[in-house]
């Protein structure tokens, strides 16, 4: 059986493939994009009914393509963001093949390049971009049995309210995910409760100018100053219902329980830690941080953005954040579904290489991978804050597109004589 041979493989037809193949292209490197479903397939059928982006149309988006027929500051529907990657691919004349799987990446024995084994046969590869995103695997903690009774999903499989038992929902998880679920669900009637950890809640917009443009103008999709950085704290913004900020009094004040962050599960209660009220007014914190940091850039510029100082005020805490709940009998409280918007882990064990740390996690510096020859791109803090973000994914996947270059270009040096 013949062997097709290539000079790199991006497995995923996402933002980050679609990017990746633009500067390919450009830059004249032979490559093909292989995808098991259809181009960004996870906007599509991974994502709940209502999602729209978190940016709106005029920053989320590459630069040679804006999105016609809605207005630049929308924030389009998951299927709009769907059609336009798939509009854009078609533009780029990317080289993607839709319904192939790659089941595994190995090196080849002695001689340069990979072994890709896919769903349609095997291809050779000098180098292999892994495009795969960071919503690879739901993840939630396996503390609730499934003898419980209990219906459980993760926000990937939820679509809207109507699937859910009848009953109260317990929403585990409030970044821009769970916030969402949860506010769409008490609208449609549930009675909600919402378990809230650490978090990171800055203002939808302040001044007349989204978020993600005081991102741009404070520096900080760069993180150009330097600050102490948590793990694993949720990043709380959305563009539901035309964007607004997530503000966890005003979702109590909407009949939405607060708890505090999951700990444990037995015998039909579940225990929450201590620190609510320490999560949000930390959220609060950096909330203000980001409106002192705004009024300081408008005034050393001279912007002339009207003053907003109902920002600054903030409702009266509700019941639930100034007496806490620490445990709460699910069936008292009449839970029947808990759904976990916990967030995603990666799945590599299709990757056979040595490009990984002692936790199995990507080793690499800016997407160049330990073993040489593999990248990885749209992972969360690639390079910066941006880098997971439609925006940012496709500066990152130019940085490496160079660098495949300049790899190639080492592998056919010949010395002359």
């Amino acid at each position: 059986m013949s062997v097709e041979k290539i000079n790199t493989v991006v497995v995923g037809a996402g933002q980050a493939g679609i990017a990746m193949s633009e500067h390919l292209s450009q830059m004249d490197v032979p490559h093909i994009v292989l995808e098991r479903h259809r181009i960004a397939e996870r906007w599509r059928s991974e994502r709940w009914d209502s999602l729209v982006a978190n940016g709106p149309a005029w920053h989320d988006r590459f630069p040679a393509l804006k999105f016609s027929g809605i207005s630049p500051e929308t924030f389009p529907p998951k299927e709009r963001v769907a059609q336009y990657f798939e509009d854009y691919a078609k533009m780029i004349e990317a080289p993607v093949r839709t319904g192939v799987e790659v089941t595994q990446v190995e090196r080849l024995p002695g001689r340069p390049g990979f072994r890709v084994t896919t769903s349609a046969g095997v291809i050779e590869a000098a180098n292999v971009v892994t495009a795969t995103g960071p919503f690879q695997t739901p993840a939630y903690p396996k503390i609730v049995p499934e003898s419980s009774g209990l219906q459980q999903l993760h926000s990937s499989t939820y679509k809207n309210p109507g699937q859910l038992a009848e009953g109260a929902v317990l929403v585990v998880g409030a970044g821009a995910s769970g916030s969402q679920i949860a506010e769409e669900l008490r609208k449609a009637g549930k009675t909600v409760f919402l378990s809230v950890g650490e978090h990171y809640r800055p203002p939808r917009s302040y001044r007349g100018r989204d978020y993600c443009w005081w991102l741009g103008a404070l520096g900080l999709w760069d993180e150009v100053k330097i600050r102490p950085k948590k793990e694993h704290v949720a990043f709380a913004v959305s563009g539901y219902e035309g964007g607004k900020t997530v503000d966890f009094r005003r979702l109590a004040h909407a009949g939405i329980t607060l708890v505090g962050l999951t700990k444990s599960y037995r015998d039909g209660v579940m225990e929450f830690e201590e620190g609510l009220a320490k999560n949000v007014a930390d959220g609060d914190q950096a909330y203000f941080d980001v409106l002192r940091e705004a009024d300081a850039y408008i005034e050393q510029n001279g912007l002339p953005f009207p003053p907003e100082p109902e920002a600054w005020e903030l409702l009266p805490d509700p019941d639930c954040l100034s007496e806490p709940i620490l445990n709460l009998d699910l069936g008292a409280a009449g839970i029947t579904t808990i759904l976990w918007a916990t967030g995603f882990k990666f799945d590599y064990s299709w990757l056979k290489v040595n490009a990984f740390n002692e936790k199995g996690e990507p080793f690499h510096k800016r997407g160049i991978s330990a073993e040489s020859g593999i990248y990885f791109l749209g992972l969360p803090n690639l390079v910066n804050r941006a880098s997971s973000f439609i925006y940012g994914v496709w500066h990152d996947a130019k940085y490496v597109a160079d660098h495949i270059v300049l790899q190639n270009g080492y592998m056919s040096y010949t010395k002359s004589y």
